[in-house]
């Protein structure tokens, strides 16, 4: 029974694994009701240092279109946060407070003049600040000076959660145009992704695609584009998924086939007896059939919780990898998987208990209680 709940945890937890990543990185990217992401031709979004160029015209030709109803430009760079003698870095977001998707503000409010700046948890104990303080701020470093350039004193005015950023990883928000200014005459009227939000009745595909027609600079990217992107990136996780949920279901079913086989050679001579007094051997098999899969789902059961106990595990193990948003799951939960997983290991213990209880039921009655009496 014991080797049974484990191989039903590790069915569980295969199959959300096949299915949560998928869930959890479809949420995460309507969390804030952009449905498009546009990033430089050719790639993805922040997965290289390219730019889009003229984004004061893109977003002016987006606006236009009559199924946009909001456009939120953001502009990615390192900044230098310096703190006593020494600097931390911290990843920065240029964006307009006004229309921004990539935070949740926690106290304070957002970023709007070019003199303040929100940071969140990891940032603020990192350089021992809160709410309210100064910190001077620079674009970059000239080694050959040994100076900071594009230097600033940037009050801290909120304390938010980035949602898309790994856990622990240091940013701070900051208007679109300061962040701009502050990086130079190469990021003028420069964004790293813009995100759309599209009216409710709109078909997500067809603005996308007549937005990468129109818009020869950038790729289109819709939600479902991006899971598929990234699931084909993460595949070798699903093929991982399947192979090891199809152990689970050999070895469960194995398990119970030799659990079945073993009781119905004890009991061979009271199989005999029952045909001889009149039972059905249909009825023989279909008790021997229940008996299999009651053994199968007792252990499925306790399989289920110890297979969510070890999905949080391994998805902690796995929700450390560097550059994964903090809020992707590998290990999602879903009601339908408990009941795929049941379903699975159901059949299972029907088609393990096929062949013993058929050739129990099979044997001839007067040779099988001739050789119980000897025994």
């Amino acid at each position: 029974m014991l080797g049974v709940a484990v191989s039903a945890a590790m069915l569980l937890d295969m199959v959300m694994l096949a299915t949560g990543m998928r869930a959890s990185f479809g949420s995460l990217l309507v969390a804030q009701g952009f449905q498009i992401r546009l990033a430089p031709k050719g790639t993805l979004p922040f997965d290289t240092d390219a730019t889009i160029p003229d984004a004061s015209d893109i977003i002016q030709q987006l606006m236009a279109r009559r199924d946009v109803v909001a456009v939120s430009p953001v502009l990615g760079a390192q900044l230098h946060v310096e703190h006593g003698s020494a600097s931390v870095s911290a990843a920065a977001l240029g964006t307009i407070a006004a229309v921004q998707g990539d935070y949740k503000l926690l106290t304070g409010r957002a970023p709007t003049g070019d003199d303040e700046i929100a940071a969140n948890d990891a940032l603020l104990e990192a350089v021992g600040t809160k709410l309210g303080d100064t910190l001077r701020v620079a674009a970059g470093f000239d080694p050959q000076l040994r100076t900071f350039t594009g230097r600033r004193s940037l009050r801290v005015v909120g304390r938010v959660h980035f949602i898309y950023l790994s856990a622990g990883e240091r940013a701070l928000a900051i208007p679109l145009d300061a962040l701009q200014s502050m990086e130079g005459p190469s990021r003028t009227n420069r964004v790293s992704l813009l995100m759309v939000r599209l009216r409710d009745s709109a078909n997500v595909e067809s603005a996308r695609t007549g937005i990468e027609q129109s818009i020869h600079t950038v790729s289109a990217i819709s939600t479902a584009t991006a899971i598929e992107q990234v699931e084909a990136r993460l595949s070798y996780f699903r093929q991982l998924a399947f192979i090891l949920g199809s152990v689970s279901l050999a070895v469960g079913f194995l398990l119970v086939t030799t659990l079945v086989t073993v009781s119905v050679n004890e009991r061979l001579g009271e199989i005999a007896v029952l045909r001889a007094i009149g039972v059905r051997r249909t009825s023989i098999v279909k008790q021997i059939l229940i008996e299999g899969t009651a053994i199968m789902l007792v252990g499925a059961v306790v399989g289920l919780g110890l297979g969510l106990v070890t999905a949080r595990y391994l998805n902690s193990i796995l929700a450390a990898f560097p550059g994964l948003p903090e809020a992707i799951s590998f290990f999602l939960f879903q009601p339908r998987d408990a009941w795929l997983s049941l379903g699975l290991l159901a059949v299972c213990g029907i088609l393990a208990g096929i062949y013993p209880a058929w050739r129990g039921a099979s044997r001839p009655i007067a040779h099988t209680l001739r050789e119980e009496a000897v025994a």
